[in-house]
């Protein structure tokens, strides 16, 4: 790859975002490992928790907050699984149309 600039100049575009969906996925694999699931729900919860900490990644200057915390954003979306993210975004957001 060092003979195309252009792919690594979007590899360093995009590491944040790449980052967060890997470590996701990763640490969503070892939580349900270590707690003794099954490699079915492994193979399912995983990847959704990688991409969704890709579109999480990509609604963060959204919120006002820096494309570069999208790993911190990655691996907390990983440790919650899917059913924790989507009671915490279902709070945050409730708690905003309240205001």
């Amino acid at each position: 790859m060092p003979d195309r600039p252009d792919t690594w100049a979007w590899l360093e575009q995009h590491w944040p975002t790449l980052y967060a969906g890997s470590l996701a996925l990763i640490i969503a694999a070892l939580r349900i490992i270590y707690g003794g699931g099954t490699l079915r729900r492994m193979a399912i919860e995983a990847p959704l928790c990688g991409a969704l900490a890709l579109a999480a990644s990509h609604g963060l200057p959204l919120l006002g907050i820096s494309a570069s915390t999208a790993p911190f954003f990655g691996g907390i979306i990983g440790l919650l699984g899917v059913e924790g993210t989507r009671a915490a975004a279902r709070k945050f957001f409730i708690r905003k149309e309240a205001s």
